[in-house]
């Protein structure tokens, strides 16, 4: 459920900015966003919050020199530093922001959910970060785990506080253009609908294939432009599980167009169509 090339090209247009009594960070800060996205994008400072502070010189060059560490392990490493070097620092939760995304990137879904949580506990309103650990939570269940009751619970929590908290604190740098707030906005609603959809989906019933529509149609029509193809052959399959073979082969007709043969998601797309169009031309009969 990722669409990485959306979030790098909104977030890459965000900056980081902290407050230094005046200007004497203008030129480490512009480095610093450099920095930071050579292998993530940048964290970005709060909208209808008061921006992270670095209070000191030598508190914002510890920032910057973690988050221009080569890997996510010696990211995590520099951050531990950072907070024990600078505990009360209000830029402890940009680090762990920034780790969690490297650690995303490298598709390590525990490392993700861990360094997200202690982002949350400075920040329990972050839509980013709670949409994150909640795609990371519903990710790795696997319908065979003993507890996955539970980690679905967890990643609703998560997705539905973001949906919460998406319009009243974002982080976004002052003077981004209002039309890539939207997007970002939309990115983070598509996912967290999308997770929703994913959850009530995997129950395996027809009242939640039902519930699993409603949430899926949500997330492509909260990002129109882009809609996610494993969100669309969701659809499909819900609507495929309630009978409605012909809305499910529409749907299923678009994931094919959006995915490739020889993927998992594009090959799975191919044999819903196949079986679909095999039902449709028979209800045709």
């Amino acid at each position: 459920m990722k669409r990485t090339g959306i979030l790098m090209a909104v977030l890459a247009l965000t900056s980081l900015v902290f407050v230094l009594n005046a200007s004497a960070v203008t030129a480490s800060a512009q480095d610093a966003s450099k920095d930071a996205k050579k292998d993530a994008p940048a964290a970005a400072a709060p909208t209808g919050k008061r921006p992270p502070q670095a209070k000191t010189q030598p508190e914002f060059d510890a920032y910057s020199a973690a988050v221009a560490s080569a890997t996510p392990e010696a990211m995590e490493k520099a951050s531990d530093d950072f907070a024990t070097k600078f505990p009360d620092s209000e830029l402890k939760i940009l680090i762990y922001k920034q780790v969690m995304r490297t650690y995303q990137n490298a598709n390590n879904a525990d490392k993700t959910i861990e360094q997200g949580k202690k982002a949350l506990a400075l920040d329990a309103d972050d839509p980013e970060v709670l949409a994150d650990v909640a795609q990371a939570l519903a990710e790795r269940t696997r319908p065979t785990d003993l507890d996955k009751d539970a980690k679905y619970a967890e990643a609703q929590k998560y997705a539905e506080r973001a949906l919460q908290t998406v319009d009243t604190d974002l982080l976004v740098s002052p003077g981004t253009p209002q039309d890539k707030i939207d997007q970002f906005k939309g990115y983070i609603r598509s996912t967290c609908y999308g997770i929703l959809g994913a959850i009530y989906y995997s129950k395996d019933t027809k009242a939640d294939y039902a519930k699993a529509e409603d949430y899926l149609r949500k997330s492509i029509d909260a990002l129109p432009a882009q809609p996610d193809p494993v969100t669309v052959l969701r659809l499909a399959i819900a609507l495929d599980k309630q009978d409605r073979y012909t809305d499910a082969l529409t749907e299923v007709n678009k994931a094919v167009l959006m995915t490739k043969e020889g993927t998992v998601v594009g090959d799975t797309a191919r044999r819903e169509q196949s079986r679909l169009q095999s039902l449709t031309k028979d209800l045709i009969k």
